[in-house]
């Protein structure tokens, strides 16, 4: 199929396809949906500045798919972490015509939001959704760049238990598909590593005074608390658990593990906090630290979180569209499921599920006003 015109949605980092126009070069319109209002869209800004990189990137190389040059096109959306907003912002890009999606960021947002890209057809690549669910659901249009909870949450259990000695573990989440999904990965994980959950407790992605359910996992004298929310929540939390006198050591999820969890939290972060990456730090990178300073430089803030995905996110959807030789999902989308290459990331290659193979998990510790990563589990 030649089209003379085209968009791409990327919700998270995506594509969509018009039409109309005469043979000339194609115009690719990637569109972005993450969330850039509210407590964490300093993180979806991250992701659309990874996706405007890419395009930028691709661009420059004046690349041509089917023989035609194309040209790529920012189309940038806000789904507000909210699942019910991200269903219609999915439906708006289907509409547009969109050939491919790269997002969406949340769980909570990208689990409802497959089943409107897979209704229609259209491979939509997230950058950043780690609940198992997402996969699992049997769409053959689903992709993930990074591990899942089940991985990470193994490792969060095992670690807490086994590297730190935290023989008594207390659990918080959001209630979100993501903050529920990995605390009951984790509270699997320490129990089979030989600790004991002594506390479970939730909060939502929301709240802001977790003194109540501090004072209550206070009382059950935990070695180690596991925090399944995003950074501004961990924040919060770890100022009142130390204003409280709870000095067990704090691990967070993927989502909280950012500069701004640091930054937000001030004195109250110490040697006893860490977060995991659901992926490989820069050092680990093959192109990670050019990334990181050409990231910097281009838009005056360093990487938060998964902005190098969101970029490969992009690089995998237009490498198999020129692999293919056509915009049409229904045939790039062999090349996207079957085809691999080399990112800034890493090797990028999808399993039979859509899952990316190989997915590691980085664990850091707070030091000196940074973080530092301790290990990587691969």
């Amino acid at each position: 199929m030649r089209l003379s015109q085209l968009s791409i949605a990327v919700v998270g980092c995506g594509f969509v396809l018009g039409s109309t126009a005469a043979y000339s070069d194609v115009t690719v319109k990637i569109g972005q949906a993450s969330p850039l209002t509210g407590e964490i869209a300093h993180i979806g800004k991250d992701s659309e500045n990874g996706v405007r990189l890419a395009i930028e990137d691709l661009n420059a190389r004046k690349l041509k798919i089917g023989g035609q040059q194309v040209t790529f096109v920012l189309d940038t959306q806000d789904d507000a972490a909210d699942p019910k907003t991200a269903v219609t912002v999915a439906q708006k890009l289907v509409d547009d015509h969109v050939v491919g999606v790269v997002g969406h960021q949340n769980s909570g947002t990208s689990i409802p939001a497959s089943k409107v890209y897979a209704d229609a057809g259209i491979p939509m690549i997230t950058e950043s959704a780690t609940n198992p669910t997402l996969t699992a659901q049997g769409f053959k249009t689903v992709f993930r760049m990074v591990a899942n909870d089940e991985r990470q949450g193994t490792v969060i259990g095992t670690y807490m238990v086994k590297d730190l000695k935290a023989r008594k573990v207390a659990i918080v989440d959001d209630r979100t598909a993501y903050g529920q999904g990995l605390a009951d990965e984790v509270n699997k994980a320490v129990k089979a590593a030989g600790g004991e959950v002594v506390d479970r407790e939730y909060g939502t992605d929301k709240t802001t005074n977790w003194m109540a359910l501090l004072t209550s996992i206070k009382s059950h004298a935990p070695d180690g608390i596991v925090f399944a929310s995003v950074d501004t929540s961990a924040a919060a939390f770890t100022q009142q658990a130390r204003k409280l006198g709870i000095k067990a050591v704090i691990i967070a999820g993927d989502a909280a593990c950012t500069p701004q969890y640091i930054k937000l939290a001030g004195s109250a972060m110490n040697g006893n906090v860490y977060c995991t990456l659901a992926g490989v730090p820069a050092a680990s990178m093959p192109q990670g630290s050019v990334f990181f300073k050409r990231f910097q430089g281009r838009f005056g803030t360093p990487v938060q979180l998964y902005a190098p995905y969101a970029y490969d996110a992009v690089m995998a959807m237009a490498n198999a569209m020129q692999a293919a030789g056509s915009t049409d999902p229904k045939v790039y989308i062999s090349k996207l499921r079957g085809d691999s290459f080399d990112g800034v990331t890493g090797h990028i290659q999808f399993d039979d599920k859509g899952d990316i193979r190989n997915g590691a998990i980085t664990v850091r510790q707070y030091q000196n006003g940074e973080w530092f990563d301790k290990t990587v589990v691969r």
